[in-house]
């Protein structure tokens, strides 16, 4: 019956932490430690939790592996600094009033500082405890400051990069929107917590300022209390009240002092994850060469005559054993590898004769990499680059209408080591250099320096860039730079690929797929179209003609029916993609403008656009060369005149002539939009923006 009110008092504690009653509780605890005289052994229970939760604390910091997994730590923080500060008021108030009795009139803490830790010598008290002091003050708190500003300024600046390059990897595939959703969430946090170090900090600075003011208060108190309130002798009160506060200023210097170290580690510590043992392992003592030469160099110092050799040699002994054994952990390492490689490939060697099964058919799409690229690819050396061409694939599948086939990714010896290829059917499409252990800074127009790194072009785009190490990266997005890894580039470079070539990878099989997609909602509708009205390559050449003019065939319902509408009176492809994008209009120049009423137009001279019906119709006046070089520069013209104000670049023509000007200016104004006066929707105001003569 005795342990039953104690566990329903264990159980009510625990529901007040549950209901968020705790953290107001200490906070009207800590108030009535300033007001209500504390009895010294409740003061030894406290300072001993204090020094506990300061030590807990540092070690958490030692222990997460991203600052962002402490993103609580302003506020205890500043819990923990309102505790200390409480306690030694109490502590003031104690020693003050009944200091007179003896060194243990306070509790046996700060006795124990006093008598112990530094031998019972008010002069090495104070001379410790101006050590502590300037070790916290000057060399901890002031450097975790300044580190907390720096990070609280860049974080900020960086802020607009980082939101655009989350925007960027959502519009390329790259991340879904859920992921970019949680990216913003966490840049938010990031912001948040390096801004509330920059004032938390603050707490930790206050904080040895007022012990070395609380410090000189109860020395200058207890002398006049002690001197003229007790009439104890000068030297006397200055034995007992000057060990009193110091032993008081140790008690609370310990705790700043760990409190101070954990605010230094966190905010020196990287955004990525790690952990910090293992880190420190490996970067500190993990480089063979300085183990070497700093084992070598203690060795000297042992051997010279008059210096203490046993230590010296001893811990040289101890270098160069380290040294060693990491030298033979790196030699085995490369010679397991290549004896597991050997394995494998014996392992599956032919051992049966040549057959028709070695012709392997060729991928729809590949990427070929360099020897150095492979880690990109090998998700046990931490790739990513295949995470992100599957989200490339599930974005331009869900955009284009189509199940975009899978990018097969093989290495290639005869690249150059950072070299990568696209090939579509087996033939290589483009390709570019990047180095996978640094970063692109990409030059989006405007920005405000220049980068220390290597000069490049962004092989989707073509933008000015610079290959930056990933140190740098805060650095440049401060500048205006957006800045990304290896991985999004060549994911971006793809992206950008297949929305060019998506007709290209849209076959009959694929055709079938899609239209098999379609029959299990309307199957009717399927079999009345293929093979009774058309045939399956006829539907295929018509999605391919849209693909290739940038529609998609996400509206494939529409599709069908507008071809069955018109396959009775004509089975041309070109007739019936003509038709199909009428049909189409109001989804095609929603894809160009949005939901605006207006869509910005260029129109052809009346003289032109009479060469080119007599073109089309056959009449005899062919294209001249010259003639089309000139349209094609006044159409890149246009086009640049109209990215600049943000609009979309658009050529209104005759219906008969649009197919021929599309196919013209298809590679060489790919960023031109041709349309047809009939694909236009009757409700949609046209604004003239100018005429290509």
């Amino acid at each position: 019956m005795s342990a039953q009110p104690g566990r329903i008092s264990v159980n009510g504690v625990m529901g007040a932490v549950k209901s968020g009653a705790a953290a107001p509780l200490v906070v009207v605890a800590m108030l009535a430690m300033v007001i209500v005289p504390l009895a010294p052994i409740v003061l030894d229970g406290l300072f001993t939790i204090n020094i506990a939760l300061s030590l807990v604390v540092m070690l958490a910091v030692v222990y997460v592996k991203r600052p962002l997994e402490f993103s609580i730590f302003p506020s205890v923080l500043l819990m923990v600094t309102l505790l200390r500060l409480a306690l030694n008021v109490a502590s003031t108030r104690v020693v003050l009033l009944h200091g007179h009795k003896g060194p243990g009139a306070a509790g046996h803490v700060i006795e124990s500082f006093g008598q112990f830790v530094i031998g019972g010598s008010f002069a090495v008290g104070i001379v410790v405890f101006a050590i502590l002091t300037i070790v916290n003050f000057v060399v901890v708190t002031k450097g975790a400051g300044r580190i907390s500003e720096v990070s609280a300024r860049f974080i900020l600046d960086a802020l607009p990069g980082k939101q655009m390059a989350i925007d960027a990897d959502l519009n390329a595939g790259l991340l879904t929107r859920e992921e970019a959703k949680a990216r913003r969430q966490e840049v938010r946090e990031e912001a948040d917590f390096y801004g509330s170090m920059d004032g938390a900090s603050k707490f930790v600075r206050g904080d040895a300022i007022a012990g070395i003011l609380i410090l000189a208060i109860n020395i200058i108190g207890g002398l006049l209390i002690g001197v003229l309130q007790h009439d104890m002798s000068f030297g006397e009160a200055l034995r007992t009240y000057t060990l009193l506060a110091i032993g008081d200023g140790l008690v609370a210097q310990l705790p700043a002092l760990l409190i101070a170290t954990a605010v230094a580690m966190l905010v020196t510590r990287s955004t990525g994850e790690q952990d910090m043992g293992a880190t420190v392992s490996k970067q500190v003592f993990g480089h063979q060469r300085a183990l070497t030469v700093a084992a070598l160099l203690l060795g000297l110092i042992g051997i010279i005559p008059g210096m203490p050799n046993v230590p010296f040699l001893l811990l040289a002994g101890i270098l160069g054993f380290a040294a060693f054994k990491l030298h033979k952990r790196n030699l085995a390492a490369p010679q397991a590898e290549a004896a597991a490689a050997a394995t494998a490939s014996a392992a599956t060697a032919p051992n049966a004769e040549l057959s028709w099964d070695e012709i392997r058919p060729v991928e729809p799409l590949a990427l070929e990499v360099g020897y150095k690229l492979i880690a990109l690819v090998d998700k046990n050396q931490g790739g990513e680059l295949l995470a992100r061409l599957k989200g490339v694939r599930r974005k331009l599948t869900q955009d284009l209408g189509f199940l975009i086939p899978a990018v097969h990714v093989r290495d290639n010896l005869e690249l150059a080591p950072g070299q990568y290829r696209v090939l579509v059917h087996g033939v290589p499409l483009a390709g570019g250099d990047i180095h996978p252990d640094r970063e692109l800074a990409l030059d989006p127009g405007r920005v405000f320096g220049a980068l220390d790194g290597i000069p490049g072009k962004d092989p989707a785009f073509g933008l000015d860039s610079t290959w930056i190490l990933p140190s740098q990266r805060a650095h440049a997005e401060s500048l205006g730079y957006t800045v990304v890894d290896a991985a999004t580039v060549v994911a971006t470079h793809l992206s950008h690929l297949i929305r060019e070539r998506a007709a290209e990878l849209l076959g009959l099989e694929e055709v079938q797929q899609l239209l098999a997609t379609l029959g299990r909602g309307n199957a009717k509708l399927v079999e009345d179209l293929t093979p009774k009205l058309l045939p399956l390559s006829v539907v295929a050449k018509v999605l391919q003609s849209l693909l290739a003019d940038k529609v998609p065939v996400r509206q494939i319902r529409q599709i069908v029916e507008t071809l069955m509408e018109h396959a009775v009176h004509t089975q041309d492809p070109a007739q019936l993609t003509a038709a199909v994008r009428v049909a189409l209009g109001r989804f095609i120049v929603q894809e160009l403008n949005g939901m605006s009423d207006e869509l910005p137009v260029y129109t052809l001279a009346p003289q032109l656009e009479r060469v080119l019906q007599d073109s089309v119709n056959g009449s005899g006046a062919a294209l001249e060369p010259g003639l089309a070089e000139r349209i094609h520069q006044n159409l890149s013209q246009c086009v640049t005149q109209q990215e600049s104000k943000g609009e979309p670049a658009v050529l209104l023509v005759p219906g008969n002539v649009r197919a021929s000007i599309a196919r013209l200016v298809r590679h060489s104004v790919p960023s031109l939009s041709v349309l047809a006066y009939s694909e236009v929707p009757e409700d949609k105001r046209l604004r003239l923006v100018g005429s290509v003569s």
